[in-house]
């Protein structure tokens, strides 16, 4: 029987993993050990608290998930065992030097045994605190680079970004790296001075602190801080700005640490792996769904035609797997950083419009439920293809009826200060929805997976291979994926419902 060269390459190796109580870390980390149970050793970075240590973090948040359940069943009363023997969890942070591993023993002997790192922290909200988006994606990628310059064995560093940091440009978006200072177009900077992001974050901080404001202002205020330095330079939010910083600081200097990026587009439920249709949590435009079912939102902003970018969360993981496998050897100077998108607006588009009326279909038939447990009828997706017309929309449908309700409200002595509360709410959410989601209801991007595709011609000539670690968007129907399988993994997982 053909073996895996793939599996083959990770047996003896000992991997740190950061984020590792994250979405695509568990399911590299859950799959790692139900395909080689040779692995040596996979140290897991997560943060402690005062109230949970990092060990219960790692009982509770990563393998006592239902992600796991699949392994914990072919493994039986080993299960545990297992866990114990192959899987340590490191209490510290990316945010700091030596990723706040205060241990000096531990520091050193991580750095005598580490392999590969695979580093997937990250703050995924796009309007993020500046200072903690700046400190986990910016900085959090130096540190992370900055470690494994000292271990002795290292043979590469993974390093997962975006795909959409190269913002709303138009076109073909190429598996490039960035330059150290570069600015997308429209920014009003020429030059991205990284050094001194941190300069006017401090700033901004301890003017805020003087002020005597609130911790919530505060929150507000960086959170708000953030979006105007990212347009300042060209991105439209927080996260993908800070995103693309961090790969600039990657590129600074290699320092003979062997640097691949991977930047998956929108992450969706697994497609099968270890069974389809897991998730955790809502991811971009899931919200909009969610939104939609509840009744929140009666309309969709966003160019029909538009391409969303979807790829299952196992197939990020196979392709990180297979880049591992392919690229640990010392780095070639003259290829550089390798940079792999994975996504499917390429090889296997879906448009805007199909997605809304699937979504549509399936809450026709599998309608959510109010808070009384009764099913929330929806109407047909009202299509907003201008920012403009939503703006008219919401003006003419919503407004008026807001303003009546506070002038009722101060005639009537707060009568009806529930529904002008809620109204105005139900606005704040649509509007917030349409802001933070426009340069993805609007793209005009397709995003280059030539590299990608060479990884999977790679793996062309081992069928085991091609099997156990598919990425090729092209095999997904998206009709049947979507309704069958996406859908039913957020009502399942994350509506308990």
């Amino acid at each position: 029987m053909e073996e895996s060269k793939i599996i083959q390459h990770f047996e003896g190796k000992t991997i740190l993993i950061t984020g590792s109580t994250g979405f695509l870390a568990k399911i590299l980390l859950e799959k790692i050990l139900r395909l080689q149970p040779n692995v040596n050793k996979l140290y897991l970075l997560m943060r402690a608290s005062p109230k949970i240590s990092v060990q219960q973090r790692l009982e509770e948040e990563v393998v006592g998930t239902e992600l796991f359940r699949v392994l914990r069943k072919e493994r039986g009363q080993d299960f545990d065992s297992i866990i114990s023997s192959k899987v340590v969890a490191i209490s510290g942070d990316v945010g700091y030097e030596n990723l706040g591993i205060v241990d000096v023993q531990l520091r050193q002997q991580m750095w005598r045994e580490i392999d590969v790192i695979v580093n997937s922290a990250a703050t995924t909200k796009f309007d993020e605190r500046y200072d903690i988006a700046y400190g986990i994606n910016s900085l959090g990628a130096m540190h992370v680079q900055d470690f494994g310059t000292k271990c002795s064995k290292l043979e590469m560093l993974l390093h997962v970004s975006t795909a959409y940091v190269h913002g709303t440009k138009v076109g073909l978006m190429q598996e490039k790296p960035f330059r150290m200072g570069e600015t997308l177009p429209g920014a009003k900077i020429p030059y991205l001075d990284i050094e001194a992001e941190k300069s006017v974050i401090q700033e901004r901080l301890r003017f805020l602190q003087s002020q005597k404001l609130p911790e919530k202002e505060i929150t507000r205020a960086m959170k708000d801080f953030g979006i105007q330095r990212a347009m300042l330079h060209g991105w439209p939010n927080t996260y993908v700005f800070t995103k693309a910083m961090g790969e600039m600081l990657l590129e600074r200097s290699n320092k003979n640490c062997n640097v691949v990026i991977i930047r998956p587009t929108i992450i969706t439920t697994t497609f099968k792996d270890p069974f389809h249709g897991w998730i955790e949590g809502l991811r971009t435009l899931d919200s909009i769904f969610v939104a939609y079912g509840k009744g929140k939102i009666k309309f969709f902003v966003g160019d029909p035609e538009s391409v969303i970018d979807l790829v299952p969360g196992d197939m990020v993981v196979n392709c990180m797997i297979a880049a591992i496998a392919s690229h640990s050897n010392p780095i070639d100077e003259k290829e550089g950083t390798r940079v792999y998108q994975i996504g499917s607006s390429r090889r296997n588009p879906v448009k805007y419009d199909e997605l809304r009326w699937l979504m549509h279909r399936y809450l026709i038939n599998n309608p959510l439920s109010d808070s009384c447990g009764k099913p929330i009828k929806i109407g047909p997706p009202i299509i907003m293809n201008t920012m403009a017309s939503f703006h008219n929309y919401i003006s003419f449908h919503y407004l008026p009826f807001v303003q009546m309700l506070g002038l009722a409200n101060m005639i009537c002595c707060n009568l009806f200060e529930s529904s002008y509360t809620n109204a105005k709410r139900r606005i704040s959410h649509a509007m917030r929805l349409a802001d933070l989601y426009k340069p993805y209801l609007f793209s005009q991007s397709i995003f280059d997976d030539s590299n990608t595709e060479t990884l999977r011609i790679r793996m062309r000539g081992s069928k085991i291979d091609t099997e156990l670690f598919n990425f090729d968007p092209k095999c997904i129907m998206w009709d049947d994926y979507i309704l069958n399988t996406h859908f039913l993994g957020i009502a399942k997982y994350v509506l308990n419902c």
